[in-house]
């Protein structure tokens, strides 16, 4: 298992999430030290969470609600670069079209280091596999290789001025055997302020500030790091070339 040296942290990072809250459940705290290392870190959300509660809200106006509290969750962890891509929520597919969306964002920030959600179903973590999710790993996965790489690949995109770009790592939230954790222990007040940012979908749960901390001891824990880092956030690192 390797752990994140802060002192060694890529330039520039893309992380790509289907729907706002997403990052800050995941992966805020990584943010967080990416950040405060030095990292440029973009955010680009799939979505803009349209489809998610309260139910009984017009479409438009939860839109534009989580969007702020996107926006608002990124600043509390250094992030200042949010790009929302406009698809609908609960749709998401795996297609061409949605690969061309992500090629372009990987081709205009240029990261060396992709962050997403895994494109594989975890049956004994079922609320993690929202189809949405599944389908947001897969499409970007296959538009760090082969699309945002190869010049053949979505071809209007060089029109518009959108030169090929090779992303060297992806880093994989929830994947199956992860292999790289990060220490978010000096940073865990941030990752709580960031998803109680996103009022609208965590206002119900009881003493989310407990919850995440378990949940990123209980993960140093099972991954034997515990004697290392208190807190941690894990990923299944994957060199692309």
């Amino acid at each position: 298992m390797e752990l994140l040296d802060p002192t060694d942290v890529p330039e520039r990072v893309l992380v790509v999430v289907a729907h706002p809250d997403d990052i800050d459940f995941g992966i805020a705290g990584t943010a967080a030290v990416l950040t405060a290392a030095g990292s440029q870190v973009t955010y680009a959300l799939l979505t803009s969470g349209e489809a998610g509660i309260p139910d009984d809200m017009d479409r438009g106006e939860l839109a534009a609600m989580r969007e702020r509290e996107q926006r608002a969750a990124a600043a509390v962890v250094g992030v200042t670069d949010v790009r929302f891509l406009g698809q609908p929520d609960g749709h998401l597919e795996a297609n061409l079209e949605l690969r061309k969306v992500i090629s372009r964002v990987i081709r205009q920030v240029k990261p060396d280091v992709v962050i997403t959600q895994s494109p594989e179903r975890r049956y004994e973590r079922i609320f993690a596999s929202h189809p949405d999710h599944l389908a947001c790993g897969e499409a970007t996965i296959s538009a760090i290789y082969p699309d945002a790489r190869n010049p053949h690949a979505h071809v209007d995109l060089l029109t518009e001025g959108h030169d090929p770009h090779s992303v060297e790592w992806v880093w994989i939230v929830q994947g199956r055997d992860p292999n790289l954790s990060v220490n978010i222990t000096d940073v865990m007040d941030k990752k709580v302020a960031a998803l109680s940012s996103h009022t609208s979908q965590v206002e119900w749960i009881d003493d989310i500030d407990s919850l995440l901390r378990d949940w990123a001891a209980m993960t140093a824990d099972r991954l034997g790091v515990a004697d290392q880092a208190q807190y941690i956030e894990a990923f299944t690192k994957v060199q692309t070339h």
